[in-house]
C-alpha cells in the first residue's frame, strides 16, 4: 500500500484540488503564450503562471507529504521561495534585453537611413 491509498479523505479532496487548479493555471498560461501575439504580450503569461502553477503544485506536494509522514514537510517552502524571488526577475532581465535589441536594431536602421541622405 502506497500512500495515496492511505490519504484521509480531508487531505485528498484539497490535495486534489490544488494539483487539478496548478495544472489548469499552467495550462492557461501555456495557451496565453501560443495565442498572443508579440513577445511583449507573449512574457506576461508565463511570468505570472509559472509562479501561482508551480505554488499551488508545490502545496498541494507539501500537504500530501506532510500527512503521509506524519511530520511537516517544509521542503517546499524552501523551493516555492526561490521559484517567487527567481521567476519575476529572470522576466524583467528578459524583457529589458528584448527592449535593449529593439532599441538597438531601431538606432541602427535610422543610421542606415540617415547614411543614404544627402
Amino acid at each position: 500500500m502506497n500512500g495515496a491509498e492511505s490519504l484521509p479523505w480531508w487531505a485528498a479532496v484539497p490535495v486534489a484540488f490544488l494539483l487539478v487548479l496548478g495544472g489548469l493555471i499552467t495550462v492557461i498560461g501555456t495557451l496565453g503564450l501560443a495565442r498572443l501575439h508579440s513577445f511583449y504580450q507573449r512574457i506576461h503569461g508565463p511570468a505570472i503562471t509559472i509562479a501561482l502553477g508551480a505554488g499551488c503544485i508545490l502545496v498541494a506536494s507539501m500537504l500530501y507529504f506532510t500527512v503521509t509522514q506524519s511530520r511537516l514537510v517544509i521542503h517546499e517552502l524552501l523551493i516555492s521561495g526561490f521559484v517567487l524571488m527567481t521567476a519575476p526577475v529572470v522576466s524583467m532581465l528578459i524583457m529589458r534585453a528584448a527592449v535593449y535589441r529593439d532599441l538597438r536594431a531601431a538606432r541602427e536602421m535610422d543610421a542606415g537611413n540617415d547614411a543614404g541622405n544627402p
